[in-house]
């Protein structure tokens, strides 16, 4: 009896505890969303450059125009994919540095040490706000390519969805690993400039992935955003993308995300 006595009420104590951290997550994830919407500027940006990069680019004809070496797409077709990855990367390695760096100098996570919310959560709901951003500019992306190029939107929608979920996962996690180890704002936002040209030319922002050599194409795939793209762009066009495509963004995911927790700094 006295076993069960003291087994029952630890079982109840468990669930409204774990019912409370729940609840302090949903809540600390709608706070990052409400700040975020705060920073119309920094978070217009991301949306902005690709969008202007996309009207420039379709506004040539020639651009526009069916290529054997695309598929029988047009370079505006597929580039599209690739200013998607391009908007995610700038708001992933240079947004979301400066924002939690920002909040570690200002004694915002200071603050937030004193409650039992803990690293994995602060996180958690960046990684999770910071996907709600990534899934509006992609749909304002091809929205406009769309409108403006009829550019055709993706046709395996459940494979672009998961593709275009890793792809963000691995940015956000190398993301909130520089924030992590960055001791400043600024600290940040060079360690983020500094990764995200190396990505972006691996994934095809100045010399498109079919242009490549062979070789430079082989190492490509085994960067996070060199294989987001080919996953992106085989959905768009019809296909599931690839195990290892997924499984390589996925685990870019873990990795960076691991390293986050591993070496996150309140102070």
């Amino acid at each position: 009896m006295s076993a069960s006595a003291t087994t029952i009420p630890a079982a109840a104590t468990a669930r409204p505890a774990a019912a409370t951290r729940s609840s302090a997550l949903v809540r600390l994830c709608a706070t990052e969303l409400k700040l975020l919407s705060r920073e119309r500027v920094r978070m217009a940006l991301p949306i902005l450059i690709p969008v202007i990069l996309l009207i420039i680019l379709g506004s040539f004809s020639a651009l526009r125009q069916p290529k054997a070496v695309y598929g029988g797409y047009s370079f505006i077709d597929m580039y599209t994919v690739t200013l998607v990855v391009f908007a995610l990367a700038l708001q992933a390695l240079t947004n979301l540095p400066m924002i939690l760096s920002d909040y570690r100098e200002r004694g915002v996570l200071r603050r937030l040490q004193a409650t039992p919310i803990g690293p994995a959560r602060v996180l958690a709901a960046q990684l999770a706000a910071n996907l709600v951003v990534a899934a509006a500019t992609v749909i304002v992306i091809f929205a406009v390519a769309r409108i403006a190029f009829g550019v055709p939107l993706p046709r395996q929608i459940g494979g672009f969805i998961v593709a275009a979920l890793l792809a963000a996962a691995a940015l956000v996690g190398a993301g909130l690993l520089v924030a992590a180890v960055a001791p400043t704002g600024r600290v940040a936002r060079g360690i983020g400039a500094v990764a995200f040209y190396p990505m972006m030319f691996f994934a095809g922002l100045w010399i498109p992935l079919p242009n490549m050599s062979a070789g430079l194409q082989h190492f490509s795939h085994a960067t996070p955003l060199g294989a987001a793209v080919p996953a992106l762009d085989a959905a768009a066009t019809g296909s599931w993308p690839t195990a290892l495509q997924l499984g390589t963004m996925a685990a870019y995911a873990v990795v960076f995300g691991l390293g986050a927790a591993k070496f996150f700094r309140w102070e």
